[in-house]
């Protein structure tokens, strides 16, 4: 059964006939069900939202010729997974010609489905729709700067956040930032105290809670990559 219904498959292929420049490369990394079976417990799959992801790329890769999808098995191919600094799945790395650290761990589904359209757009099209002190700011970093996005699929206001995040990655080599679907990872919800949704975390030391202006947002890339913000 698809996932995507044909109002949505209509939309999304129009948006990308309408949007695509540049060929985007969906790298997508998951794990096998366990064929291991342990007496007395449900039988568990290892990672719960893989086929569900995957099936979700398939269908977008079909939408568009622009499009290519390439799937990697996490635990089978470790060197592909430390090659994408991937450490948890599922996982989707959307880039262009070049990876510019744009990352989605947990399924992105709900109002996350628009941040994937968005990121593959901004991808294919080399550019964001920054203001241009943003660039100019990001350009002064000097270190490099995380940022994880905790967002659930239900959230309204998470999708602005996590588009921030991204095309803050695609302007500049030394940011990287990824949606991270939080009930997907109860263990990082709980080390980064994640009780309200959008939560993003700037090199594990600063942090914002909710949909914040670009500035605002900004500031705590500036202070994570040791500059001064006045």
């Amino acid at each position: 059964m698809q996932l995507l219904n044909e109002e949505v498959r209509d939309f999304t292929r129009k948006k990308f006939e309408a949007e695509l420049q540049n060929p985007v490369h969906l790298v997508y990394f998951q794990k096998e069900k366990s064929p291991l079976i342990v007496p007395g417990r449900e039988v568990q799959e290892d990672c719960g939202f893989c086929p569900e992801t995957k099936q979700l790329l398939e269908e977008l890769a079909g939408l568009s010729d622009k499009i290519k999808l390439t799937v990697y098995d996490f635990e089978k191919e470790p060197a592909r997974a430390a090659e994408f600094r991937v450490d948890k799945v599922p996982a989707i790395v959307v880039m262009g010609e070049k990876d510019a650290g744009i990352r989605f761990f947990g399924i992105p589904s709900g109002y996350e489905f628009m941040s994937l359209l968005e990121a593959i757009v901004d991808v294919s099209r080399g550019e964001t729709e920054l203001t241009e002190e943003t660039k100019t700011a990001l350009k002064k970093l000097t270190k490099e700067v995380n940022i994880q996005v905790f967002v659930t699929p239900t959230c309204p206001y998470c999708p602005v956040a996590v588009r921030l995040g991204h095309q803050m990655a695609l302007e500049s080599p030394l940011v990287r930032a990824a949606m991270v679907e939080a009930t997907e990872f109860p263990e990082l919800t709980q080390k980064y105290e994640v009780f309200g949704v959008p939560k993003t975390i700037f090199n594990d030391s600063l942090s914002l809670e909710g949909a914040v202006p670009e500035e605002m947002f900004l500031e705590q890339v500036l202070k994570a990559g040791g500059q001064e913000v006045h």
